[in-house]
């Protein structure tokens, strides 16, 4: 893999409201220390990616009121390598942006796109995929990671891919077409089948080729962030993205090219996952009490408490009494107790609160 050209982006942008209420829209989750192990997402998800890319070629797609977080929590980058979006119109966009403007300034990078929210457990495996998709992106592929599925999730979208006698894990194949999150009994379907993996989220592409099926597929995205390759790094960009993001679609990059493209195909990955969507995913990265307890917090004392999760502050001293299966989280103004079970309600609860 040739260091010298390739690129990482870094999607930070999000609110990550099913982490309220540590997550509030002013420090979402990628900035948070989720884990209990003194870095936040968004640290873990650079130190990965530094790990076989230079730090001067890893950007930083944000929100414009996150910048700052950024800088603070990634002190090697300089406030170029921040690019920001001067309002959410989800991933298509910001990704044509990004692939616009690394593209401008070298015109044979490819890049590697992964939200800094993902859990990545074995990294040494992810180096050795990403480099199977970074060699298959080398001939024109727009390539996706695709993640075995353990179980009939409904929570994720699916990739169904072409199965071969020859097909391993780690190994790239051509793409059949995405699928949206199924119901249950799809989603089983999709399992008993056995050439369905779940969609990651993480792609690698050269940038000429994501540019020329936006091109293709989104040509009003395409030609606001294409036509003006002056603008990037001059003294009106910031106007400039002003203007483009208002002018564009609300889309993602699934919907907008993925989902239309020929030309994609897909790594099956086999590292230790996770999107951390909820509160509930982290338990399973979590060491546990005897009575399988996650516990993130220096002072908390469950009696007769099991299959809990328990994020408290360390200065703070927690008893807790007969609880089974409750997500408990306490910051310096809000708490949190809500059973496992209805976890998927959480957005629905904040919304009746007024919570954004």
């Amino acid at each position: 893999m040739n260091s010298k050209n390739t690129y990482g982006l870094i999607m930070a942008g999000g609110v990550g409201s099913r982490f309220w209420p540590l997550s509030t829209s002013e420090n979402p989750k990628q900035f948070l220390d989720v884990l209990g192990i003194g870095k936040s997402l968004l640290r873990l998800t650079f130190e990965r990616l530094q790990k076989f890319i230079p730090a001067e070629h890893i950007y930083i797609l944000t929100n414009t009121s996150y910048e700052a977080l950024v800088l603070e929590q990634l002190p090697e980058l300089t406030s170029s390598q921040v690019l920001c979006e001067p309002e959410r119109k989800n991933t298509a966009p910001c990704i044509a942006y990004a692939a616009a403007k690394i593209h401008a300034l070298d015109p044979n990078a490819t890049l590697l796109i992964s939200p800094a929210d993902h859990l990545i457990i074995n990294e040494a495996r992810f180096e050795e995929i990403i480099r199977t998709a970074w060699q298959t992106a080398q001939d024109g592929k727009l390539v996706t990671l695709g993640i075995e599925p353990t179980r009939p999730d409904t929570g994720y979208g699916y990739i169904e891919f072409e199965k071969t006698e020859q097909t391993q894990k780690g190994s790239a194949c051509p793409v059949l077409q995405f699928r949206e999150k199924p119901n249950l009994a799809t989603a089983q379907a999709f399992l008993d089948a056995g050439n369905f993996f779940w969609n990651a989220g993480i792609f690698v592409w050269k940038s000429a080729v994501i540019l020329d099926a936006l091109a293709q597929y989104q040509s009003d995205i395409y030609q606001i962030f294409s036509a003006q390759p002056e603008v990037y790094g001059s003294a009106q960009e910031i106007a400039f993205l002003k203007d483009a993001f208002a002018a564009c679609p609300d889309i993602s990059i699934d919907f907008a090219v993925m989902e239309k493209a020929q030309n994609v195909s897909m790594v099956l990955a086999d590292f230790d996952w996770s999107d951390l969507g909820t509160w509930g995913s982290l338990t399973t990265h979590l060491d546990k009490d005897t009575q399988q307890n996650s516990i993130i917090g220096q002072n908390v004392y469950a009696f007769d408490s099991e299959n809990c999760l328990i994020n408290v502050p360390h200065n703070k001293t927690v008893l807790l009494d007969g609880l089974q299966d409750y997500i408990v989280v306490d910051t310096a103004d809000k708490l949190m107790v809500l059973r496992l079970s209805n976890e998927q309600k959480l957005k629905e609860y904040l919304k009746a609160m007024g919570v954004n």
